[in-house]
């Protein structure tokens, strides 16, 4: 399909089409409410809280905009094995693959660990795990996506994905819930932890049922309404949660550790050379 077949094909289908622009909205209202939100915070690590938590709605507003278009879609023909091969609700039955999605998440996602992290005191080395975990995830979710050559392939590289993800979980459940108790932030961060976790439980488990793995969903809208319910509750009430407090306890994020390192097992800051 070329891209502006790719776009008729979308906007033919009222209710995929829907859940794309709706996204669009939600996000272009966020970008504006949380730059009104954090017109007059002045801690550093809070404002780079609000900044890297702004960046989700930009990199979504950007990266919806592409699907929308046709831009970053494709039509792929899945292996043999693949409950969908040779008959999906694409042309000449291939299977209708927003892959520009993996590149919102391996853009995205990166953004709220990175949020999360300052909030709950981390250091560099957690944070820096986090994000490279993270980012990993997301690249080979597109392998697993991609994969047209073998359909246990896909699966391998599913494995992998969700592997990356596992040593996220760790962090987010682990690491970072103690370094939130020490910083004093732990009642906003176990909220924001928990949102973050069962949502993103959900997005492996719509792939592993959905047109992309077992096909049990084959629906393409149906499946970009759940990708997108996802994103809407995970990116922008995320966010909106977490700015407003940061907003309404900018002291307390202003008495955590300089710069990127956590405050110590003690409970004291460490002293700067």
């Amino acid at each position: 399909m070329t891209q502006t077949e790719a776009f008729q094909y979308i906007q033919s289908d009222a209710l995929l089409s829907a859940s794309l622009w709706v996204n669009i909205a939600l996000a272009g209202l966020s970008i504006l409410l949380f730059v009104y939100m954090g017109r007059n915070v002045e801690d550093p690590r809070a404002q780079l809280i609000f900044v890297a938590t702004l960046m989700v709605p930009l990199v979504s507003i950007s990266s919806y905009t592409g699907l929308v278009s046709g831009l970053t879609v494709g039509f792929l023909e899945m292996p043999a094995g693949h409950a969908l091969a040779g008959v999906g609700t694409g042309p000449d039955g291939t299977v209708f693959t927003p892959w520009g999605r993996y590149l919102t998440w391996a853009l995205s996602t990166p953004m709220i660990l990175i949020a999360l992290g300052l909030l709950a005191g981390s250091n560099v080395t957690k944070l820096f795990t986090a994000v490279a975990a993270d980012i990993g995830m997301c690249i080979t979710g597109l392998a697993a996506a991609l994969t047209t050559s073998s359909y246990a392939l896909r699966w391998v590289w599913y494995v992998i994905s969700c592997a990356f993800f596992a040593v996220v979980l760790y962090i987010l459940l682990a690491e970072w819930a103690e370094d939130a108790e020490i910083a004093g932030t732990a009642e906003i961060f176990n909220t924001l932890k928990i949102l973050t976790v069962v949502l993103w439980l959900g997005y492996p488990i719509v792939w592993g049922l959905g047109a992309e793995g077992l096909a049990v969903i084959q629906s393409p809208a149906v499946t970009s309404w759940a990708y997108s319910g996802f994103d809407i509750i995970a990116k922008y009430l995320f966010a909106f949660l977490l700015l407003r407090w940061v907003a309404s306890n900018e002291g307390t994020v202003a008495n955590m550790a300089s710069g990127l390192g956590s405050v110590s097992r003690s409970g004291a800051a460490p002293a700067d050379d």
